[in-house]
């Protein structure tokens, strides 16, 4: 900026020089001057490529582009596609018609994001009432009557006289935003609009991956009580042969027992699933927007969830503008700098214009004549001299706010790189572990086969019968969480990118790409 002329600090009457003073001020703000610093977004955070192959990497060491593939149809393998597009309804590549129904029900019911969204019409109206403030005059009309008693001292009445005045004027001023105090001002609560609208995205994306990954955890659950009640069946069929060979003598009753023991225990473990089984169901009717005790929410199963072939994968430089909550940190930074703009036009001079008309007259038929009319203009300047280092210290404290809200977005930025990091792996350590559990529970189910035969025949005892059931137990348990596994990842993957809200209709007018 260049540097600023000195100006009087005296109201100016409208003499040639006040003229003089008057233009100037009104080039000055005319130019769009503006003190403080000029926001630019952030810097993605600078990734070493090797190559183009790893252009997605996000970790130390490269993960495989193609996920391990096992029995089943939680067990396909999924391919990573970089810098393919996310679609807006992130959800459908589950192809769940029940999934899909839920959400769109439960982004019209949802206080949270009801909660947000009327946040940001609150900011958008303040911003509009401070856009009315500061960027028009203030106009304003008065109209008066009074009754008065003049003092024979005034008026050489004695006793004084009595008269009626009327008035009407019109008022205008004008604050001149000669440092851009006002323009750093609805800049600062443009960011707060801003803030706000991505406020929404981000509860419209916690929503919707919230939804889908309870909705998966209902279905682990489902058929985990299912694998039990399987068991249960199973140990109870063999706990009527056992009771049959004790009767024969051909086992002792120790064995039996074990088994009855063994039945309490798996019948034990059936509560404990019910129980989460309710409270997830209760937790995603809250998230829908519903009671818990309203009916006719769906039920979602392992088998009615389909895993996509291919997951997108964004380049580092393209998360932090995909984000709504980096977005958001980005926001409330931009909002930083405009307070420091704010702060440090506070230490400059301000102009402020000012005029009025209309008219005062002792009787209503003569308020609006010519010769009862009166008008006054009028230009001030106001420069801080001594305040006790107040205004410095208000700018000190805004760029210390600055910098807390620096510190904070970095500290985003890198949660975010953590979150796609620790989705990739996980969906590349967890298609590894359902393989392997696939192979565990296929060697324990014939394990145990083959030993309920071999007891059957007196050929082994009951502890080793024991241990084969606990063992496929286990096993059937742990295969149904590897594979309700597999869903958790491709949805957090999904949320850790940031769900493709940018590819909403309706939202075309916000870009990912650097501004």
């Amino acid at each position: 900026m260049k540097k600023m002329m000195e100006f009087p600090l005296k109201t100016l009457a409208l003499s040639t020089s006040g003229r003089a003073v008057l233009g100037l001020s009104l080039g000055l703000a005319l130019s769009g001057c503006a003190v403080g610093p000029d926001f630019k977004a952030p810097e993605a955070p600078a990734q070493t490529v090797s190559s183009s192959s790893d252009a997605y990497s996000y970790t130390s060491t490269p993960v495989a582009t193609q996920t391990e593939a096992s029995e089943g149809k939680s067990g396909i393998s999924q391919k990573l596609v970089v810098a393919q597009d996310i679609p807006a309804q992130w959800w459908e590549v589950f192809h769940s018609e029940e999934l899909d129904t839920l959400i769109r029900q439960a982004l019209t019911q949802s206080p949270d994001l009801a909660s947000a969204q009327a946040a940001l019409r609150q900011a958008k109206e303040n911003y509009n009432a401070q856009s009315g403030n500061t960027l028009y005059p203030n106009v304003s009309a008065n109209l008066g009557a009074g009754r008065d008693l003049a003092s024979a001292v005034s008026t050489n009445v004695p006793g004084g006289e009595l008269y009626n005045l009327y008035n009407a004027s019109v008022n205008v001023s004008y604050t001149l935003d000669i440092f851009g105090a006002n323009k750093r001002e609805l800049e600062s609560m443009q960011a707060a609009v801003d803030y706000q609208r991505f406020q929404v995205e981000a509860a419209y994306l916690s929503l919707t991956a919230n939804l889908v990954t309870t909705a998966i955890k209902e279905a682990s659950l489902r058929a985990q009580i299912q694998a039990t009640e399987e068991i249960l069946q199973f140990q109870a069929k063999q706990l009527e042969v056992m009771e049959r060979q004790l009767t024969l003598g051909g086992i002792p009753k120790v064995s039996v027992l074990e088994q009855r023991n063994l039945l309490a225990q798996t019948r034990a473990s059936l509560p404990g699933l019910e129980k989460s089984l309710q409270q997830t169901r209760n937790q995603l009717a809250v998230y829908a927007g519903r009671l818990p005790s309203d009916t006719g929410l769906p039920e979602f199963h392992l088998d009615s969830l389909q895993l996509p072939q291919e997951l997108p994968v964004s380049i580092p430089s393209a998360l932090v503008r995909q984000r709504p909550d980096i977005r958001a940190n980005e926001a409330l930074l931009h909002q930083a700098s405009a307070q420091v703009g704010v702060a440090t036009a506070n230490q400059y001079p301000q102009f402020t214009l000012s005029a009025s008309y209309g008219s005062a007259a002792l009787t209503p038929g003569n308020l609006f004549k010519k010769e009862w009319s009166l008008w006054s203009l009028g230009a001030g300047i106001t420069q801080p001299i001594f305040n006790g280092g107040a205004l410095s210290a208000k700018r000190r404290a805004a760029l210390a706010a600055y910098d807390q809200i620096d510190a904070q977005y970095r500290s985003n930025v890198l949660s975010a790189f953590q979150s796609v990091a620790d989705s990739l792996q996980a969906l590349d350590f967890d298609a590894k572990t359902l393989k392997q559990q696939v192979e565990v529970e296929a060697i324990a189910k014939q394990t145990l086969d083959l030993t309920t035969q071999q007891f059957n025949l007196g050929a082994v005892n009951s502890l080793a019968l024991l241990d084969a059931k606990r063992t496929y137990q286990t096993a059937r348990i742990g295969l149904v969480q590897a594979q309700a596994a597999r869903y958790a990842d491709t949805a957090a993957l999904f949320q850790s990118l940031g769900g493709g809200w940018w590819n909403r209709p309706d939202l075309k007018d916000i870009s990912v790409k650097n501004e």
